[in-house]
């Protein structure tokens, strides 16, 4: 296996950690602190073509790797981990329309998401499901040449931000995951509605809430896909966005080490530098083989789209997705350990990382769904 990235995905890689050192870090405490992500940081985003780097230059992409996008979203977030989730949340309302929108749904939809001109999100978790999908209450019932959504969605990135909805509802419950479809959904439609919107702990930048649908009616070639393909449309996206989180758990955990090094190498007891103690060098030690091993299995999954084997990487994805989640959180946590009473103050980055890993061993599927989608895979490769 080649450890060397190509030439262009060293250029995304460039271009990314010069924007985050230079434009996203010295604002990532004030991104935490307001809870928004400033209109100029997005905006920047979309001239350095950041979004829309996995998709065809037809339909407004860059036509690059899922690696190049990994290595730009590891970047983002070991700046701030907010902006990684705005791009997460850009690959994730995205591809289900690339995967199975029509050439006229992708020239409509596609095509200002890649650009950045439009936002977009995902909406599949309700208040009464998360980490079992199939659960979902919302439906689309077919009236003539339309849909008729009712339900609500909960814990929604980009919820009245976002410009374009991929909607996950059941067309048929009799069928039960086989009767779920995937619509798209613009803002400002009639009858679609936004509320209850969340104070979260972590990823605070970004804009999380519920959406709401009372007789929302919305055109039948609004549909992606055929009726009844919605599960899986929607179980391939969460592969990618897994994908995506690792990347996002890689950046934060690089943050962690770079911090707890510095922080280390200047605070001295005992009149020398901690970082000439043992509990703190294994510490120290800890991260840095914690944080290879989660971004190579990270990148591993990546590797894999990009060889045309993303039909299943299922596997690979949740593992990517729950060690490299995970190994933020036990870095985060030695991170704040290392800097002491000071990490436990809002003024040291070590806390931010400490809630914004937090947030990543639930969203997208929790670490213990993700070890039941291992272990199934697993199974199935026994047989």
């Amino acid at each position: 296996m080649e450890f060397e990235l190509k030439e262009e995905e060293e250029a995304f890689r460039r271009i990314a950690r010069q924007f985050a050192v230079d434009e996203v870090l010295p604002r990532a405490a004030e991104i935490d602190r307001k809870g928004k992500i400033p209109r100029d940081i997005s905006r920047r985003m979309a001239e350095l073509k950041l979004f829309g780097i996995p998709f065809p230059k037809k339909y407004g992409g860059a036509d690059a790797t899922m690696m190049s996008y990994v290595l730009v979203s590891e970047e983002l977030s070991s700046a701030s981990a907010s902006i990684g989730f705005l791009s997460a949340a850009g690959l994730i309302s995205s591809f289900p329309i690339y995967y199975a929108g029509s050439e006229e749904q992708k020239e409509k939809y596609l095509r200002p998401l890649c650009s950045g001109e439009k936002s977009g999100a995902f909406a599949l978790t309700e208040p009464s499901a998360g980490s079992d999908p199939a659960s979902i209450e919302t439906t689309a019932v077919k009236q003539g040449g339309e849909y008729v959504l009712n339900g609500r969605k909960a814990l929604i990135t980009n919820a009245a931000v976002a410009d374009l909805y991929v909607i996950l509802a059941y067309t048929d419950k009799s069928k039960k995951r086989d009767g779920m479809s995937a619509f798209i959904v613009e803002k400002g439609t009639e009858g679609f509605s936004f509320a209850n919107f969340e104070d979260i702990m972590g990823m605070r930048g970004c804009v999380v809430g519920g959406l709401e649908f009372k007789d929302c009616r919305i055109p039948e070639e609004n549909r992606l896909g055929g009726e009844g393909e919605g599960f899986k449309i929607a179980m391939a996206t969460l592969d990618r966005d897994r994908i995506g989180i690792g990347s996002i758990g890689v950046g934060i955990t690089q943050a962690c080490l770079d911090a707890s090094k510095k922080y280390a190498n200047e605070r001295k007891q005992f009149s020398q530098p901690i970082i000439n103690f043992p509990p703190v060098q294994f510490m120290l030690a800890d991260m840095a083989v914690e944080l290879e091993a989660a971004r190579l299995l990270t990148y591993k999954a990546a590797y894999l789209v990009d060889k045309g084997k993303g039909e299943r990487i299922t596997k690979e994805a949740s593992m990517a997705k729950l060690y490299a989640s995970e190994v933020a959180l036990r870095a985060a946590t030695n991170a704040v350990q290392i800097h002491g009473g000071y990490g436990c103050t809002k003024r040291c980055p070590a806390e931010r990382y400490f809630r914004d890993a937090k947030i990543l061993s639930i969203v997208v599927g929790t670490s213990e769904i993700q070890r039941m989608v291992i272990a199934r895979e697993l199974r199935r490769e026994a047989r």
